[in-house]
């Protein structure tokens, strides 16, 4: 599995990949131990983002709202038949195996590319559907723009083929505490155990 250096201002430049299966890892130089406390944010952090996003639960937040977590990340849409549910299933399996310390400082979070369908109440509904309605689990929706800007930020393109489908890239993607890129792998039903390992060891730089 091909590994080589990513920074977040090459995203644009990725390659549309829509939803064939690949097996593509990404991953950032190692970091140092990192703190949960006073953490400076660089530019390079999703931090910087002032987009407001509404959860499952209803609630406005800010991405920096989730400072000082390890952030597991993807992009679905809650109506999807054919990559989403994979996806779906893939985070909730690289949760499972998630084992060692800190388990409390780690969020699974999916983004709705979606919005005017995702609505809080969908993403609530669909959470439950799959058994992911725990506090690690965060479900966003925010704006056509806003969306658009984050996915950028993670290589994500996505393209509305029909009423009711997307084409769209299976990325998930690790963020350090500060909000940095750290870990990307790329595809569907494949071997996460190297994205398993990298949230272990973000999760173990936490003091």
């Amino acid at each position: 599995m091909k590994k080589t250096l990513i920074t977040l201002s090459v995203f644009a430049s990725l390659l549309f990949i829509g939803c064939k299966e690949t097996k593509t890892t990404e991953e950032r130089p190692q970091t140092t131990e990192q703190t949960t406390d006073s953490q400076e944010v660089s530019d390079l952090s999703i931090y910087n983002l002032p987009s407001t996003w509404t959860t499952q639960d209803g609630k406005d937040i800010e991405l920096k709202d989730l400072q000082g977590n390890v952030l597991v990340m993807v992009m679905i849409y809650t109506s999807c038949k054919a990559a989403c549910p994979r996806l779906v299933a893939d985070m909730r399996n690289i949760e499972e195996r998630v084992k060692g310390k800190n388990l409390d400082k780690v969020k699974y979070v999916l983004v709705s590319i979606d919005p005017t369908v995702d609505t809080p109440e969908r993403l609530k509904e669909f959470a439950k559907e799959n058994k992911m309605d725990g506090e690690q689990w965060v479900f966003l929706r925010s704006t056509e723009e806003n969306t658009r800007e984050f996915a950028a930020t993670l290589a994500v393109n996505y393209k509305k083929i029909s009423p009711i489908d997307f084409s769209h890239s299976n990325i998930i993607s690790v963020f350090n505490t500060r909000g940095e890129l750290d870990y990307q792998q790329e595809g569907l039903g494949i071997d996460y155990a190297p994205t398993v390992t990298e949230i272990e060891r973000q999760l173990s730089l936490i003091k």
